[in-house]
C-alpha cells in the first residue's frame, strides 16, 4: 500500500461525506465514474455559529442528492442562503436550478447562462454570507468559465476541476486552453506561497493537505506531457488520436476520449508558440 503522505498533495483517506475543517462539509454525490472519480463533492460552507450557509457546486440533477444537501445543512441548524458554481459542467451544475428552487436561493457563476439572479462572479470579488468570506479566483483552462474560491479563514481553496484530489484534470478543448490553465496553476501556486493556502477542497477526490505540493505536481505533469506530445509530433504522429495512443498508452482506454481533448489543447499551444508546424 502506498503511504498517502508520499502522494502528490498528501491526500487524506477515503472520500466520504462529512465535515472538513471548521467551515466546510462535503456531501458526496452518487455519480461515481472514471471521469468523476468517487462522485462530485458538493461543499456546504458556513462560519462557525452562523445559521446561514453557502453551497458550492450542487452537482448533478439528482433529487435525492439535492435534498440530502439541504437536509445536511438544516441538521446543523443552517439555512442555505446562496449557491455558487465553480464551472458549468453538468456533474457540478446540472442540479443548480432545481437546488435553487428547493432553497429559494440565487445562483452565482461566471457564465451568465448559469446564473439565477442578477449578480455574477468576477475576479477578485469577495462573497460574504453570515460572516463567511470567500474570495473569487479566476482559473480558466479546464473550461473558460472555471473559478476557484479561496477560503482564507481555513487556509483552503475550493478548486472545482482545476485541481482534483486524485489524478489530473482535462483541459477541455476547445473551451479549455492550455496557456490559460498553466497561468491558473501559477495563480494557485501564488496563493500557497503568498496567502498561506495549504488545503485543497477539490470538486472530485479526497481533500489534499499539501496544496503547494499538489500544484507543483500539476505544473510538472503538464510540462512533461507537453514535451511528450511535442516528441510524438516530431516522430510523425500528427492526428490527435495517434498522439493519444502514443503518449497516453499508460492511461485506461476509457479515458482516451478525454485525453484527446487535452492533446488537442496541447497541440494548439505548441502551434501558437511556434514549437510545431
Amino acid at each position: 500500500m502506498t503511504d498517502a503522505t508520499a502522494l502528490p498533495g498528501q491526500p487524506r483517506g477515503g472520500i466520504s461525506s462529512g465535515p472538513v475543517g471548521d467551515r466546510a462539509v462535503n456531501v458526496l454525490a452518487p455519480n461515481a465514474s472514471p471521469m468523476t472519480l468517487d462522485g462530485t463533492n458538493t461543499w456546504i460552507l458556513a462560519e462557525p455559529g452562523s445559521d446561514l450557509a453557502v453551497v458550492v457546486d450542487p452537482g448533478p440533477l439528482d433529487e435525492g442528492h439535492l435534498r440530502n444537501v439541504v437536509d445536511t445543512a438544516e441538521r446543523a441548524g443552517r439555512r442555505v442562503a446562496l449557491t455558487l458554481l465553480t464551472h458549468g459542467h453538468p456533474d457540478h451544475a446540472e442540479g443548480a436550478a432545481r437546488f435553487a428552487e428547493l432553497t429559494r436561493t440565487k445562483v452565482r457563476a461566471l457564465d451568465p447562462a448559469l446564473r439565477l439572479g442578477d449578480e455574477g462572479l468576477e475576479a477578485g470579488a469577495t462573497v460574504e454570507v453570515g460572516g463567511l468570506e470567500l474570495r473569487v479566483v479566476p482559473t480558466p483552462g479546464h473550461t473558460a468559465d472555471s473559478l476557484c474560491f479561496h477560503l482564507p479563514a481555513d487556509h483552503a481553496v475550493l478548486t472545482g476541476d482545476t485541481v482534483l484530489g486524485r489524478g489530473t484534470t482535462v483541459v477541455a478543448h476547445p473551451d479549455g486552453r492550455l496557456g490559460d490553465y498553466l497561468d491558473s496553476l501559477r495563480r494557485l501556486r501564488s496563493l500557497t506561497v503568498d496567502d498561506g493556502v495549504h488545503t485543497v477542497l477539490p470538486g472530485h477526490g479526497p481533500v489534499l493537505d499539501d496544496a503547494q505540493g499538489a500544484v507543483e505536481y500539476y505544473l510538472a505533469h503538464r510540462a512533461n506531457r507537453l514535451a511528450q506530445v511535442e516528441t510524438a509530433v516530431e516522430d510523425g504522429y500528427r492526428a490527435p488520436s495517434e498522439v493519444v495512443a502514443r503518449v497516453y498508452a499508460d492511461v485506461d482506454r476509457s479515458l482516451w476520449p478525454a485525453a484527446e481533448l487535452s492533446v488537442r489543447a496541447q497541440l494548439e499551444y505548441l502551434e501558437e508558440h511556434g514549437l510545431i508546424r
